[in-house]
């Protein structure tokens, strides 16, 4: 399998780089200060694929953090908000998209 470094990414939208924390599965977003957070807003949401790939790769230089770390899709809400960019993205944020039995 190739390395996600070393694939062509398209980006054709904002995206963020997203991951899980080695600690406890939660879901993280990369933010600008090169750390992570579980809240999407903190995210940061680039543009073109080598800003992509920059911060993909500083993500992956420690996985001691965080693990699983990819470019996933955003959408900007119009009060600027940062929002999931597809159905995973939302479940990732949001939880199921049924009611789980009690």
């Amino acid at each position: 399998m190739t390395s996600p470094l070393q694939q062509k990414i398209k980006i054709t939208g904002p995206v963020v780089v997203t991951a899980n924390r080695l600690a406890d599965g939660v879901v993280v977003w990369r933010t600008a200060r090169e750390d992570w957070s579980t809240q999407l807003a903190d995210a940061a949401v680039v543009t073109t694929a080598p800003e992509a790939l920059a911060l993909l790769e500083g993500a992956q230089k420690r996985d001691t953090d965080a693990v699983g770390a990819y470019i996933a899709p955003v959408e900007r809400g119009d009060d600027g908000s940062v929002l999931p960019g597809n159905l995973r993205e939302r479940i990732r944020v949001a939880g199921p998209t049924f009611e789980l039995p009690a």
